[in-house]
């Protein structure tokens, strides 16, 4: 190997945090985002490893609004934290590092074991598609499937994922998703208690008692679309393990929400279609470029 393509290799490999201009960074933070979050989570219960160690150690069930927004922070900061996603993403390793558990048919799991840990992050790949092809004006192209797999494996890296779990291509990727869903994953407990939970999301703790049931009536809308979009975006595979039905009257029924969600979250101001840190961070960037404006155009 020559010493310009070992540089390479290393720089393809070194952790980084994501700047401006990418595609992860434009559209992470969407407030859609959340909307294919759900079938990610799923896809992640099914798989054995996973679904034991949530089981046992996740507040999905007792906690469920809690457990999304602290998910969504974390992610946020994934993306747009600078420095600090790294040190998010060693944080969420030390994190999960004492997360094992042993299931009922006496199999040792661990939350950090290379497939469990790398599947979270593959399935976000798959989420991001799906959002693209349901909740923005076009789906993405081939070409823009690979680039965001780039910005993928990038993040794969930055968490410290097993170079052998990180596909060299979209198309490999592909591949290896469609085996993981259909000889991989189970219909497991976890799985179908998620899909419970999300149909109808309990008030968060803080919350006093007397006004619960006014909370669940408020969300049930809510739960009942979180649901409908989660079992619609997830692999027909997956939905068949699971008994989970979709029809194509369903199918039509996404795709008109969908082309009306693409063509209003648009119109929102950005402070209301990002979450809060991608927000800040977004306005922060255009601070720093009107900044370095000044310092370049000053007379010398």
């Amino acid at each position: 190997m020559t010493a310009s393509a070992a540089l390479e290799t290393t720089s393809a490999r070194a952790r980084r945090p994501f700047e401006p201009g990418t595609r992860l960074w434009d559209e992470t933070g969407l407030i859609t985002f959340s909307l294919t979050a759900g079938s990610a989570f799923l896809l992640q219960t099914m798989e054995p490893s996973i679904s034991a160690v949530v089981d046992e150690h996740s507040t999905f069930r007792t906690d469920p609004m809690g457990r999304a927004l602290r998910s969504i922070a974390s992610v946020m900061m994934w993306i747009y934290g600078g420095e600090e996603a790294l040190v998010e993403a060693d944080r969420l390793r030390t994190m999960h590092a004492s997360l094992n558990t042993t299931d009922a048919h006496g199999v040792r799991h661990k939350a950090l074991a290379s497939g469990p840990w790398a599947w979270v992050l593959h399935t976000g790949t798959f989420a991001f598609a799906e959002n693209a092809k349901y909740f923005a004006r076009n789906p993405l192209s081939p070409a823009e499937k690979e680039a965001v797999y780039r910005e993928m494996a990038q993040l794969m890296r930055n968490f410290s994922v097993a170079p052998k779990e990180i596909s060299a291509s979209y198309a490999e990727f592909e591949t290896f998703f469609a085996d993981m869903v259909a000889n991989q994953l189970q219909a497991t407990g976890t799985a179908r208690d998620y899909l419970r939970v999300i149909r109808s999301v309990a008030p968060p703790k803080q919350l006093p008692r007397i006004f619960a049931p006014l909370w669940r009536r408020a969300v049930a809308p809510v739960g009942r679309m979180q649901y409908f979009v989660t079992v619609g975006t997830t692999p027909e595979v997956a939905r068949e393990k699971l008994g989970l039905t979709w029809s194509e009257s369903d199918e039509r029924r996404l795709r008109a929400l969908g082309w009306v969600i693409a063509r209003t979250v648009p119109l929102l101001p950005e402070r209301v279609r990002y979450f809060p840190i991608a927000y800040e961070a977004r306005r922060l960037e255009r601070d720093r470029a009107r900044l370095r404006k000044m310092i370049d155009f000053r007379p010398i």
